[in-house]
């Protein structure tokens, strides 16, 4: 295998993957998608706790997916790279294609 592929997996996997393993940090990314938010809007918008959406963050910005910007006394979080959003875009069309096969397959054994 090639060594620099399997370096590049694996720190992929590090950083992008973990910072995405949690479903709350995917809705916080989609949050910030159009607009920078505080974590008091974030804590609205999601309907969750303060302290949570800060760990969260604290997560993501440790893996360089947003950017935190002091804005007198609180502090401003937007998106790092919109490609984040596009290739989240693009695994749920995955799972969309493969629910709906997996559905079809189901339909067509239960027609038999």
């Amino acid at each position: 295998m090639n060594a620099t592929l399997e370096t590049e997996v694996t720190q992929l996997h590090a950083e992008i993957c973990a910072g995405l393993a949690d479903p709350t940090r995917i809705l916080i990314l989609y949050e910030l998608a159009d607009n920078p938010r505080t974590v008091t809007q974030l804590t609205e918008a999601l309907k969750l706790s303060q302290p949570m959406i800060s760990r969260h963050l604290k997560v993501l910005r440790e893996r360089g997916m947003v950017i935190a910007t002091r804005l007198g006394p609180s502090v401003e979080y937007r998106v790092s790279d919109h490609r984040l959003i596009e290739a989240i875009d693009l695994l749920r069309a995955v799972l969309r294609d493969h629910l709906n096969h997996r559905a079809e397959l189901a339909g067509a054994f239960a027609d038999t």
